[in-house]
């Protein structure tokens, strides 16, 4: 990290995070975290007081409050910076921030009454941001407010935020909720987030709000009204975290700080069970290959290897299915146009001969949520974020940057913007093969002799080819190496069985025109 502190609030509202920058080329910019009021995206932290008892706002520290220093010059692990500011009722208030080698800050409030009466007064801190951020906008990720309320994980975008009823004492539109112990509450962004988190066993009110008057979001935690007696100190300890959602930080995080379920401000969807370790086993890859694309390449033969048993069990019934196609044939030819009658004679055969139809559909079914939260897996974590593979993929959770538009970069013209209608239309190389891929383990299998059934056939690999080119280029690697490995052990194991797919017959086959009948 990088930024300064605001002795105007005691604020942390400038903030970059150093080993991130906007985009691939090494020459961009870091990316900003927190802004200062003012800059654009201002996005800050404040910690401070609610006042109790005979107390008001001007007798608290509040965002306007002017600091001292009174030790610590520069913020940095293993080096807090205090901040001291009495008022004039004497109480001294005291704020040591302290910051981890990661992401994590420590700020300890404490307040010494010097007076002669007895005091009331909150603990407080809380995240204001400014303006509506950028977002993606779309369902795969959550952006917006989050929190843990010791009981379950709340998500709310912005304008879910903006749609709150108002909230009389709190004076803006919020939602408010009592936490007991195990809360933290925040913001979330794509890959980063800023999140307060209270002591695990401490009770706090939480709060997600939104201020139309001032346009500012915010996230807020505040702390039972303690009593501070004449001559004695009090103090409040928060954490906030505010940085790059890392899957190893954030887990560490969780085990040796406490946090409670921590693990969970990564956006796992609806498929947790399978996106989680899904990528700890991508994870786990990564800590020996060192490159994302091969990753997900090992990754894929690990998944193809766990479901073989039921794969073998698929071809093999494909296999023996084919072999009884001369005996449907008489089936057919024998029942004529009795449905029923023909429905009867095929069980009978399948039962007979200890075939499952059904069962060359099962790995299709299974492919499906292994698919989604793979993609899920690649669209959210920042462990993919601007990872390379090899030669022109600098960034696998991205679509292919290729295109034909320029011969792949053969010809001297820029190719058409990622994202645009013409980019899906002239295609990179990685969907290429991925419609070839498609389109090869389709020539397996004779085309049907239905001529619509074949129609379909015929263009389905090169539809999901245009669709699945617009997806990120770590999808459509494993999409590929899915179809490669998937033809090799179709292949083989209905060779072994008795059936020898003529896969270049069935090619010549699909170009050879058939005759039409009058």
């Amino acid at each position: 990290m990088s930024g300064s502190i605001s002795l105007t609030g005691g604020r942390i509202d400038d903030l970059k995070l150093k080993a991130y920058r906007e985009t691939v080329d090494p020459k961009s910019g870091i990316v900003t975290l927190l802004a200062p009021l003012g800059a654009p995206g201002a996005y800050q932290a404040l910690f401070g007081w609610a006042p109790g008892g005979t107390l008001e706002f001007k007798d608290v520290p509040g965002a306007n409050t002017h600091w001292q220093v009174e030790s610590g010059t520069a913020l940095a692990p293993g080096a807090p910076v205090t901040l001291v500011w009495t008022n004039s009722n004497g109480l001294t208030f005291r704020r040591v921030i302290s910051i981890d080698p990661h992401f994590l800050f420590t700020v300890t409030q404490s307040v010494t009454n010097n007076g002669a009466a007895p005091q009331r007064l909150a603990p407080e801190s809380r995240i204001e941001r400014i303006g509506d951020p950028v977002t993606h906008g779309i369902f795969v990720v959550h952006e917006g407010a989050i929190r843990q309320t010791g009981k379950e994980m709340q998500e709310e975008d912005y304008s879910d935020l903006r749609d709150f009823s108002v909230d009389a004492r709190w004076g803006a539109a919020s939602k408010v909720v009592e936490v007991e112990s195990n809360g933290w509450l925040g913001f979330t962004d794509h890959y980063w987030m800023t999140t307060l988190i209270p002591a695990a066993n401490q009770p706090f009110t939480s709060v997600l709000q939104y201020d139309k008057q001032r346009d500012t979001y915010r996230a807020i935690a505040r702390m039972a009204t303690i009593e501070v007696a004449p001559g004695e100190t009090k103090s409040a300890a928060t954490q906030f975290f505010a940085g790059a959602k890392r899957w190893e930080t954030i887990r560490d995080y969780e085990q040796e700080q406490g946090i409670y379920r921590f693990i969970d401000s990564i956006d796992w969807g609806w498929f947790f069970f399978l996106t989680k370790p899904i990528f700890r086993a991508l994870h786990f890859l990564h800590s020996f290959i060192g490159n994302m694309g091969w990753s997900i390449i090992m990754l894929t033969f690990c998944l193809k290897a766990l479901l073989f048993p039921l794969a073998y069990k698929s071809y093999v019934s494909m296999a023996k299915m084919k072999e009884l196609q001369p005996e449907m044939e008489k089936i057919k030819a024998r029942v004529g146009d009795d449905r029923q009658k023909l429905q009867q004679e095929m069980m009978g055969l399948y039962k007979k001969e200890k075939v499952n139809p059904a069962s060359g559909c099962l790995p299709i079914l299974l492919q499906i949520p292994i698919f989604f939260s793979l993609y899920k897996v690649i669209f959210v974590t920042i462990e993919l974020r601007q990872a390379a593979w090899i030669g022109w993929i600098k960034d696998l959770s991205v679509p292919d940057p290729s295109t034909i538009f320029n011969i792949w970069g053969l010809m001297p013209w820029d190719g058409p913007a990622q994202g645009s209608l013409m980019a899906t239309i002239f295609i990179g190389i990685l969907p290429l093969l991925l419609g070839i891929s498609m389109w090869l383990q389709q020539k397996l299998n004779p085309a049907p002799a239905d001529p619509t059934q074949q129609m379909i056939f015929a263009w389905m690999p090169w539809v999901f080819m245009f669709m699945l080119g617009s997806f990120a280029s770590g999808l459509v690697i494993y999409w590929i190496t899915n179809n490669t490995l998937t033809f090799m052990q179709q292949y083989i194991i209905m060779r072994s069985h008795g059936y020898k797919p003529d896969v270049f017959g069935n090619i010549l086959s699909g170009f050879k025109r058939k005759a039409t009948k009058k």
